[in-house]
């Protein structure tokens, strides 16, 4: 018997945008008490810093004891191309799609690490703790749409290279560390920032011809914080459509 998600603290990073929010609310839904993290916060944190980081982190744990669903959904999203990119904005970008969640990452494992939940008690399982760990990356690392992507799209891979490598190295700890990729979706940001036309262009490669909607990836994120997933690690699923292929 493993203890229900009701007992169980998950860790939003860009709770207040659209895509985390419906991470959020889906998570609640499931169960869980849900923290968000973001720059539009009470309090604010900005995850380019690693003193908000860290400072983040401890007050979760200061006031939940633990968090046992970590989701990384926050992402800086500065467009500029190999020629224009500048060291400043590669680094800001870096910082918060790829070394926030690494600090994060290094707060809340060695909780999920040592907790059980009430599992059969075999002895190789009586060691082992829970802990899901689930990025929000994109599937233009394996389609980049265009150059000036640049920062963005290697932070994603990035992250994908990071949640295999916490899969091997802590699913003896019984931590499971896997990937969402979206294709392009409609959050109101997208809307205002991309002409109706990249949408269209974005459906007619995809296999299932839909708009893509946060809830989209909500419903996969729930699902692999869930009991269900108990056997998916060091895995990236995509939700776009069948744009992307692999």
């Amino acid at each position: 018997m493993t203890e229900r998600a009701g007992h169980r603290v998950a860790v939003v990073t860009g709770g207040a945008g659209a895509i985390g929010g419906a991470i959020a609310t889906a998570l609640a839904d499931a169960g869980h008490a849900v923290r968000s993290l973001d720059q539009a916060g009470d309090p604010p944190v900005d995850l380019g810093r690693e003193d908000d980081v860290r400072a983040a982190a401890r007050r979760v744990l200061a006031e939940h004891g633990r968090c046992d669903v970590l989701v990384h959904a926050a992402a800086a999203f500065d467009k500029a191309g190999l020629a224009a990119v500048d060291l400043a904005t590669w680094r800001r970008v870096q910082a918060v799609n790829v070394e926030s969640a690494l600090l994060l990452a290094q707060a809340f494992v060695p909780g999920m690490a040592a907790r059980g939940f009430g599992r059969i008690i075999f002895v190789e399982e009586a060691a082992r703790g829970f802990g899901r760990i689930i990025f929000v990356v994109s599937d233009t690392v394996w389609a980049p749409p265009a150059g000036d992507m640049l920062a963005y799209v290697t932070s994603k891979g990035a992250l994908v290279a990071l949640a295999r490598t916490l899969a091997v190295g802590h699913g003896a700890d019984g931590i499971a560390v896997t990937c969402v990729a979206p294709g392009l979706t409609a959050t109101p940001t997208a809307r205002r920032d991309m002409p109706p036309a990249a949408f269209d262009e974005a459906q007619s490669r995809q296999a299932l011809p839909r708009t893509l909607v946060p809830g989209d990836v909500a419903a996969t994120v729930a699902f692999l914080a869930s009991d269900a997933a108990a056997a998916l690690t060091g895995q990236t699923l995509c939700t776009d459509g069948g744009l992307v292929l692999r």
